[in-house]
């Protein structure tokens, strides 16, 4: 065996649009956290019948600070969006006493792919990147 150890890489880009309206909600320390889910449509062509067809994969998305402000101001169901992060997976006890577990998509970039109603812009000033870290996490135990 090598001495040579490989690297960690956890980085995830998509594009895709949201399921449903994105929830806005504060931390007990005022800290913004933005949630949502996008669908991420994959087209490919049947190998039996010769059609194109489509499949989608649905992800969990949170968003931290002013960018998570922003998501919630300006995204809706329907928006197309470019997400950049990294997976984290977690686990918390359901109301019902099960312990669930939860891989989502910490996004660390997210680009708006409409234009905002008021401005025009694409993509806003602070809406490119946050460097929250996950002290502030109301998802973690």
């Amino acid at each position: 065996m090598s001495d040579l150890k490989m690297p960690n890489l956890n980085y995830v880009l998509l594009s895709g649009r949201l399921v449903a309206d994105p929830e806005l909600r504060y931390t007990p320390k005022g800290t913004a956290v933005c949630s949502f889910r996008v669908a991420v449509n994959k087209r490919y062509k049947d190998r039996d019948t010769g059609e194109w067809k489509e499949d989608a994969n649905f992800f969990s998305i949170v968003v931290w600070d002013r960018m998570a402000e922003m998501a919630g101001e300006r995204l809706k169901k329907g928006s197309p969006v470019v997400v950049e992060g990294n997976l984290r997976s977690r686990s918390y006890e359901a109301q019902d006493g099960n312990r669930r577990y939860v891989v989502e998509i910490v996004s660390r970039r997210l680009q708006f792919l409409e234009k905002a109603p008021s401005t025009g812009d694409y993509s806003p000033e602070g809406a490119g990147q946050s460097d929250k870290g996950l002290e502030d996490d109301p998802f973690e135990n």
